[in-house]
Protein backbone atom coordinates (compact mmCIF):
# COMPACT_ATOMS: atom_id res chain seq x y z
CA UNK A 1 0.00 0.00 0.00
CA UNK A 2 1.72 3.43 -1.18
CA UNK A 3 1.49 5.61 2.13
CA UNK A 4 0.80 9.35 1.72
CA UNK A 5 1.82 12.83 3.61
CA UNK A 6 1.54 16.11 2.48
CA UNK A 7 4.59 16.41 0.32
CA UNK A 8 6.09 12.69 0.01
CA UNK A 9 4.71 9.80 -1.23
CA UNK A 10 5.87 6.51 -0.91
CA UNK A 11 6.85 5.09 -4.40
CA UNK A 12 5.10 1.62 -5.52
CA UNK A 13 7.19 -1.53 -5.47
CA UNK A 14 7.27 -1.80 -9.22
CA UNK A 15 8.24 1.45 -10.83
CA UNK A 16 6.53 2.64 -13.68
CA UNK A 17 7.06 1.54 -17.13
CA UNK A 18 8.50 5.01 -18.83
CA UNK A 19 11.23 4.62 -15.58
CA UNK A 20 12.35 1.23 -16.67
CA UNK A 21 11.83 2.15 -20.78
CA UNK A 22 13.83 5.13 -19.81
CA UNK A 23 16.93 2.73 -17.78
CA UNK A 24 16.66 0.60 -20.74
CA UNK A 25 17.36 3.55 -23.39
CA UNK A 26 19.72 4.56 -21.42
CA UNK A 27 21.86 1.72 -21.10
CA UNK A 28 21.60 1.48 -24.65
CA UNK A 29 22.83 5.13 -25.14
CA UNK A 30 25.74 4.42 -22.92
CA UNK A 31 26.72 1.63 -25.57
CA UNK A 32 26.88 4.79 -27.94
CA UNK A 33 28.36 6.82 -26.46
CA UNK A 34 31.41 4.85 -25.07
CA UNK A 35 32.10 4.95 -28.77
CA UNK A 36 32.31 8.46 -29.36
CA UNK A 37 36.02 10.01 -30.23
CA UNK A 38 37.08 12.08 -27.32
CA UNK A 39 36.43 15.93 -28.82
CA UNK A 40 32.78 14.48 -29.47
CA UNK A 41 32.08 12.69 -26.34
CA UNK A 42 33.43 16.04 -24.44
CA UNK A 43 30.81 18.04 -26.50
CA UNK A 44 27.54 16.88 -27.75
CA UNK A 45 28.08 13.66 -26.06
CA UNK A 46 28.18 15.72 -22.49
CA UNK A 47 25.24 17.48 -23.30
CA UNK A 48 23.14 14.28 -24.49
CA UNK A 49 24.61 12.50 -21.44
CA UNK A 50 23.34 14.92 -18.58
CA UNK A 51 20.04 15.51 -19.93
CA UNK A 52 19.36 12.06 -20.59
CA UNK A 53 20.15 11.49 -17.03
CA UNK A 54 18.10 14.35 -15.81
CA UNK A 55 15.04 12.57 -17.71
CA UNK A 56 16.29 9.54 -15.43
CA UNK A 57 16.15 11.93 -12.66
CA UNK A 58 12.84 13.98 -12.91
CA UNK A 59 11.03 10.77 -13.70
CA UNK A 60 12.34 8.57 -10.93
CA UNK A 61 11.44 11.84 -8.40
CA UNK A 62 7.81 11.40 -9.86
CA UNK A 63 7.27 8.41 -7.85
CA UNK A 64 7.90 9.79 -5.19
CA UNK A 65 5.41 12.58 -5.34
CA UNK A 66 1.58 13.32 -4.74
CA UNK A 67 0.00 13.75 -8.23
CA UNK A 68 -1.02 17.13 -7.67
CA UNK A 69 3.03 18.18 -7.95
CA UNK A 70 3.41 15.76 -11.07
CA UNK A 71 2.68 17.85 -13.79
CA UNK A 72 4.97 20.31 -12.98
CA UNK A 73 8.21 17.69 -12.82
CA UNK A 74 6.79 16.01 -15.85
CA UNK A 75 7.15 19.45 -17.82
CA UNK A 76 10.58 19.40 -16.87
CA UNK A 77 11.31 15.44 -18.08
CA UNK A 78 9.40 16.22 -20.97
CA UNK A 79 11.49 19.41 -22.61
CA UNK A 80 14.71 17.54 -21.06
CA UNK A 81 14.05 14.61 -23.34
CA UNK A 82 13.27 17.00 -25.73
CA UNK A 83 16.72 18.33 -25.44
CA UNK A 84 17.87 14.51 -26.14
CA UNK A 85 16.26 14.24 -29.44
CA UNK A 86 17.28 17.56 -30.29
CA UNK A 87 21.02 16.57 -29.79
CA UNK A 88 21.03 12.91 -30.99
CA UNK A 89 19.82 14.34 -33.64
CA UNK A 90 22.29 16.60 -34.71
CA UNK A 91 25.29 14.16 -33.43
CA UNK A 92 23.51 11.62 -36.18
CA UNK A 93 23.56 14.61 -39.25
CA UNK A 94 27.29 15.19 -37.44
CA UNK A 95 27.62 11.61 -38.66
CA UNK A 96 28.58 10.99 -35.28
CA UNK A 97 25.94 8.49 -34.07
CA UNK A 98 25.28 6.17 -37.27
CA UNK A 99 21.98 5.85 -38.90
CA UNK A 100 21.06 2.46 -38.10
CA UNK A 101 21.63 3.24 -34.14
CA UNK A 102 20.27 6.10 -34.95
CA UNK A 103 17.59 5.32 -35.79
CA UNK A 104 17.13 2.55 -33.01
CA UNK A 105 17.88 5.44 -30.22
CA UNK A 106 15.55 7.71 -31.81
CA UNK A 107 12.54 5.25 -32.18
CA UNK A 108 13.27 4.54 -28.21
CA UNK A 109 13.28 7.99 -26.75
CA UNK A 110 10.45 8.99 -29.13
CA UNK A 111 8.32 6.08 -26.91
CA UNK A 112 9.36 7.27 -23.61
CA UNK A 113 7.68 10.11 -24.61
CA UNK A 114 4.87 9.22 -26.07
CA UNK A 115 4.59 7.65 -22.36
CA UNK A 116 5.56 10.84 -20.62
CA UNK A 117 2.92 12.27 -22.57
CA UNK A 118 0.15 9.73 -21.61
CA UNK A 119 1.35 10.48 -18.14
CA UNK A 120 0.37 13.86 -18.06
CA UNK A 121 -2.29 13.48 -19.94
CA UNK A 122 -3.52 11.07 -17.33
CA UNK A 123 -3.05 13.59 -14.58
CA UNK A 124 -4.40 16.62 -16.23
CA UNK A 125 -7.77 14.68 -16.86
CA UNK A 126 -8.02 13.71 -12.96
CA UNK A 127 -6.51 17.19 -11.45
CA UNK A 128 -9.33 19.53 -11.40
CA UNK A 129 -8.21 23.09 -12.89
CA UNK A 130 -8.57 26.09 -10.80
CA UNK A 131 -11.90 28.06 -11.82
CA UNK A 132 -11.20 32.01 -12.61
Amino acid sequence: MTHTNKDHVTPPRELPQVILKSKETYRFWLSIYRDFLKVERYGIGNRIEQAFLDVLEYTFCLSYLPPEHKIPILNKAITKLDIVKFFVQLASESKIIPTGTYSDLIGRLEEIGRQLGGWKKGLQAKTPRPYG
